[in-house]
């Protein structure tokens, strides 16, 4: 049965082709939808150019035929923009100046229109309010969950598996273990695993090509004055130190080590290795309160807030390379910008640009929709590395929660991409006082 989708201007900053989204069914904007657009369309950043693509894709449409009357996409379905709104079964108590609730009178409308056909009428919209106040008002709605990844299923990057005495002595001395029945399963590109003989334990990764597991190469590497403190930290510094993997996703709660281990990763080979020419460490601009143009000074006395902790991370990796004075991170960070190996900006203004041969860490990524981690990954030039960073459960994003932000969507859509690693840092390392308050806060 065909079905009547009605979407919300979110969907459409979401995700600018989410118009196409629905195969051989109906799409409806409400006319106050494109009102919502124009305005927005003079925004900065990623949101202000999802709307003028949005904008840009309607106005083709209308070369198909009139959006009054509806025209047919090449998908299939049909579109058209709606007009009419209907207040005559709307509660006196909501506000008709609304604008959620204006589009929510177009939709008990439309409602109406089709009662007498079997037609199902869904609104969709990403905005949690706009959902309850639907559903209140009988209104079928759902989510926009095209490009949504179960977080509880996520794929870890780890697995465990017991293997025989025989199998654990011959990896112990050769470093590889073919896999074999009862072994042999389906695995991901550089997926780790944790042999375990009895009370025994050894790392490992896939190697896909020749369809075994293999030693770690780097997870003993000494990054800027740190180490791994645990399996999984051993795992991302085998991601992150490997050359032939270009993309990685480090996913974990608050202390778990990923920022820190991304900058030192960065700093090693870039600084002491030279395998990269410069560092970009970029942050999503997600205000809470006052955007960033509110706060005084340039850019860079703008961004301090933002990134303070990339600064803290800085002070303390300079700590343990000797360096005890109380501002060493700032001017670590001073010297590298100086010599052009480092740039901290706003994620903001990375559209458009190409970058060569370098190493780019993305912080908070979890703040990001698929659409924008799409945009970042396609900046990426020759020989360029991308590590992403974040915790799903901690999302600033009105918008966006663990299944649908773009950090958990990347993890899922490239986990079997040889040139891409992911792995789940479970174990928090800052202090016992702040895995105590990650686990019971």
């Amino acid at each position: 049965m065909k079905k009547t989708f009605i979407l919300d201007t979110n969907v459409l900053i979401h995700d600018p082709n989410s118009i196409f989204s629905f195969k051989d069914n109906k799409v409806i904007l409400p006319i106050y939808v494109i009102e919502e657009i124009d305005k927005l369309k003079r925004s900065e950043g990623e949101k202000g150019r999802n709307a003028r693509v949005t904008a840009r894709s309607i106005d083709d449409l209308r070369k198909n035929g009139s959006l009054f009357e509806g025209v047919q996409l090449d998908n299939g379905g049909f579109f058209r923009v709606e007009v009419k709104g209907d207040y005559s079964h709307f509660p006196s108590f909501l506000q008709k100046d609304s604008m959620d609730n204006r589009i929510l009178a177009v939709v008990l409308k439309i409602i109406e229109d089709s009662s007498n056909s079997d037609e199902k009428v869904v609104l969709v919209t990403k905005d949690i309010n706009m959902r309850i106040k639907a559903d209140s008002l009988n209104i079928e709605v759902e989510d926009y969950e095209t490009d949504n990844v179960s977080f509880d299923e996520l794929y870890k990057g780890f697995t465990e598996i017991i293997i025989s005495e025989e199998d654990y002595k011959k990896y112990v001395k050769t470093g590889k273990l073919k896999l074999e029945e009862p072994l042999q399963k389906d695995f991901f590109a550089n997926q780790f695993f944790k042999l375990k003989f009895e009370d025994k334990e050894v790392l490992g990764i896939y190697n896909q090509d020749k369809n075994r597991i293999d030693k770690l190469s780097y997870s003993d590497i000494e990054l800027w004055g740190i180490r791994a403190k645990n399996s999984e930290q051993s795992f991302a510094v085998e991601l992150l130190m490997n050359p032939n993997i270009q993309v990685v996703t480090l996913v974990g709660k608050a202390g778990t080590g990923k920022t820190l281990l991304a900058l030192a990763s960065a700093l090693e080979q870039t600084v002491e290795r030279g395998s990269y020419k410069k560092i970009l460490v970029a942050r999503p601009i997600i205000p809470m309160g006052k955007d960033i143009g509110y706060l005084p000074g340039g850019e860079k006395e703008k961004l301090r807030p933002w990134v303070q902790p990339i600064y803290d991370n800085f002070e303390f990796l300079a700590s343990n390379k000797g360096n005890e004075d109380r501002k060493s991170g700032e001017k670590a960070i001073f010297g590298l910008e100086s010599m052009g190996l480092l740039k901290i900006e706003a994620l903001t203004y990375i559209r458009g640009r190409s970058i060569p041969k370098g190493l780019i860490i993305i912080d908070e990524a979890q703040n990001l929709t698929p659409h924008e981690v799409k945009t970042i990954v396609t900046r990426a030039g020759m020989d360029t590395k991308i590590i992403f960073t974040g915790d799903p459960q901690q999302i600033d994003n009105p918008y966006l929660d663990a299944n649908s932000n773009g950090l958990t969507y990347l993890a899922e859509k490239f986990k079997n991409e040889k040139i891409a690693g992911h792995i789940t840092l479970e174990k928090g390392e800052r202090s016992p006082l702040a895995e105590l308050a990650a686990k019971l806060l």
